[in-house]
C-alpha cells in the first residue's frame, strides 16, 4: 500500500536529519509525533519522482512523429469555396477532371476543368486562378451521360458513357476519331497506362466485364480505338480499376475491386509479344481479414498515394457511414498464379519480398495455420481504418481524392460536406461546407492549380485546389486562404 504524502515527507525529513523542520511539519500538519518512523513500506519520495520522470518520457515517445511536419497535414490547404456559375445548364455533376489539352485556335496547351453532367454535356472551363470562363460545351458526344474520361497525348479525349459506348475525340481538330460499344451496360471507370508509343486502356462496365485496349500512335497520330486485346469477365460488377507498377516488369498489374467483395484482385496483362491474350489472376488481398460477416463492404474507390506508389486509399460502401482505409499493397509476383498468399513487404515500403515458404496444406490444422498467416499479413497491411462519419446509403457512390503531397485525403458524402483526414494519423482535420445541405457529393479532384509548363522554379505548384461536384448541380473550386 502506498503511504500518504504526509508520511512520505515526514520519513524523508527524519531519514535525512532535518529534526527541526520535521518538528515544525508535524506540528503544523497535526500529525502524530512518530509519523515517518515506520519502515514497513519501502516507497520513498525519490522512487515516486523517478517513476514520474519515466512516465513523462514514455509520453514523449508515444507522441514522437505525430507532430512531425514531414508527415502531418500540410498548411495551407483548400478551404475557400468558389461556385462556378459558368456552366450553360443546371444539371447534376457526374465527374470532374483537370486536363491539359490542345484546343482549336488556342496558342499552346490549356489547362481545363472538365465536368460531365447528367444532361449528356461535357463542359470545359478555363483553369486559371484569376477567372473562370466556359471554353467549350460538347453536346454531341454520346447518347447517354458521360461517367468517366481520360486524356491521351494532350489532344485525345476518351469518354465512357452510361450506354456502354467509348468515344475518342480529337480536341485539336475538333472531330470524332472513333467510337465503339463493347460493353452492354454502364462503363463506370477508365484507367490508362502509357508505355513508349502506345497506351493501354482498361474499361470497367456493369456487364461484369473489364476490356483492355491498346492504342497505337503513328507519327503522334491516333487513328482508331481498335478491338479489345483482352476481356476479363468477373463474377460481380467491377467497382474500381487501377494500374499499378510491377516490380521488375515493364507491364503493369491491373487492380480490380468488385461489388459485394472485400478483396483487391490483382491481374497480369498479356504481353504484346505473347500468343495468349488472357488476363491472369495473380492473387487477391482481403481488406477485412478478421471479419465474420459474409460481406462487410465493397471497395468503391481506390486511389494511389501521390508520394508512395505502394500505398492506396480506399473508400468503402459501408453504411450508414463511409469507412476510409489506408492500405499497403501486397502485390503478388508477376509469375505467381496463387490467389491465397499475398507478398510480404519489407521495412522499406517500396521493396517487395518473396513470400515465405509454406508447404502444401495436408491437414485441416495446417490449412488453418496457412490461412492464419495470410490473415496476419493482410491485417498488418491495413495501416489505418477510419470511420469518416460521412453518411451514405447502399445507393451512394463513395469518392476520395489524395492531396497532391500525400499528406491527407478528402472524402465525399451524402450530406453536402467534404471531410479531410490526415494520412499519418487518421485525424479529422476539417469539414468543408459549400454545397447545399443534405445533397450527394458525386465527384472530387485535388491537385495543383498550375500546369506543368507554369510551375514554379522549384518544380512545385504555388497553390493547391480541390474541385467538387454534386447533385445540387453546383461545381465548386476550393482554394487556399491567404
Amino acid at each position: 500500500m502506498i503511504p500518504s504524502a504526509e508520511e512520505l515527507v515526514a520519513r524523508f525529513l527524519r531519514s535525512n536529519g532535518y529534526d527541526e523542520t520535521l518538528a515544525n511539519f508535524i506540528k503544523e500538519a497535526g500529525l502524530p509525533p512518530d509519523t515517518g518512523s515506520s519502515s514497513a513500506s519501502q516507497v520513498t519520495i525519490q522512487q515516486i519522482l523517478d517513476e514520474k520522470k519515466a512516465f513523462d518520457l514514455s509520453l514523449n515517445f508515444e507522441k514522437l512523429g505525430v507532430d512531425d511536419p514531414r508527415f502531418g497535414w500540410r498548411s495551407p490547404a483548400p478551404s475557400n469555396p468558389i461556385i462556378l456559375d459558368v456552366l450553360p445548364t443546371s444539371s447534376n455533376i457526374l465527374s470532374v477532371h483537370v486536363l491539359d489539352l490542345m484546343l482549336p485556335g488556342a496558342a499552346g496547351i490549356k489547362r481545363c476543368i472538365a465536368a460531365t453532367t447528367a444532361d449528356r454535356r461535357l463542359n470545359l472551363v478555363e483553369h486559371t486562378s484569376s477567372s473562370f470562363s466556359l471554353l467549350k460545351s460538347y453536346t454531341h458526344f454520346h447518347d447517354a451521360p458521360i461517367l468517366d474520361l481520360v486524356v491521351i497525348n494532350r489532344k485525345y479525349l476518351l469518354t465512357a458513357s452510361m450506354s456502354g459506348r467509348l468515344l475518342l475525340y480529337n480536341t485539336e481538330t475538333d472531330e470524332v476519331v472513333d467510337q465503339r460499344k463493347d460493353h452492354s451496360k454502364y462503363i463506370v471507370k477508365l484507367a490508362t497506362w502509357s508505355e513508349g508509343g502506345s497506351t493501354i486502356i482498361a474499361s470497367a462496365g456493369w456487364d461484369s466485364k473489364v476490356n483492355l485496349y491498346r492504342l497505337e500512335f503513328t507519327s503522334n497520330v491516333l487513328r482508331k480505338i481498335g478491338e479489345p486485346i483482352a476481356t476479363l469477365t468477373v463474377p460481380r460488377i467491377p467497382e474500381a480499376i487501377l494500374f499499378i507498377p510491377s516490380a521488375g516488369d515493364l507491364m503493369p498489374i491491373l487492380l480490380v475491386t468488385q461489388r459485394d467483395s472485400t478483396f483487391l484482385y490483382y491481374y497480369s496483362l498479356p504481353s504484346p509479344t505473347a500468343e495468349s491474350s488472357a488476363i491472369t489472376l495473380l492473387g487477391r488481398q482481403n481488406l477485412a481479414p478478421q471479419s465474420n460477416a459474409w460481406v462487410a463492404f465493397s471497395p468503391s474507390d481506390v486511389q494511389l498515394c501521390p508520394s508512395d506508389p505502394s500505398l492506396i486509399a480506399v473508400s468503402t460502401s459501408s453504411t450508414p457511414h463511409m469507412k476510409l482505409l489506408l492500405v499497403r499493397l501486397l502485390v503478388p509476383p508477376s509469375g505467381s498464379t496463387s490467389s491465397a498468399d499475398p507478398l510480404r513487404l519489407s521495412n522499406d515500403a517500396n521493396t517487395v519480398l518473396a513470400p515465405p515458404a509454406i508447404s502444401a496444406p495436408d491437414s485441416q490444422a495446417s490449412q488453418a495455420r496457412a490461412s492464419h498467416l495470410v490473415q496476419v499479413r493482410e491485417e498488418a497491411a491495413i495501416l489505418l481504418s477510419i470511420n469518416t462519419l460521412a453518411p451514405q446509403t447502399a445507393y451512394s457512390t463513395p469518392r476520395l481524392a489524395w492531396r497532391p503531397d500525400g499528406s491527407g485525403v478528402y472524402v465525399s458524402s451524402d450530406d453536402g460536406i467534404i471531410r479531410a483526414f490526415e494520412a499519418s494519423t487518421g485525424k479529422l482535420i476539417s469539414t468543408l461546407r459549400g454545397h447545399d445541405e443534405g445533397v450527394k457529393i458525386r465527384c472530387l479532384w485535388a491537385g495543383g492549380s498550375q500546369s506543368d509548363s507554369t510551375m514554379t522554379s522549384e518544380g512545385k505548384d504555388s497553390h493547391e485546389w480541390l474541385i467538387s461536384g454534386g447533385f445540387d448541380q453546383q461545381l465548386l473550386v476550393w482554394t487556399e486562404k491567404h
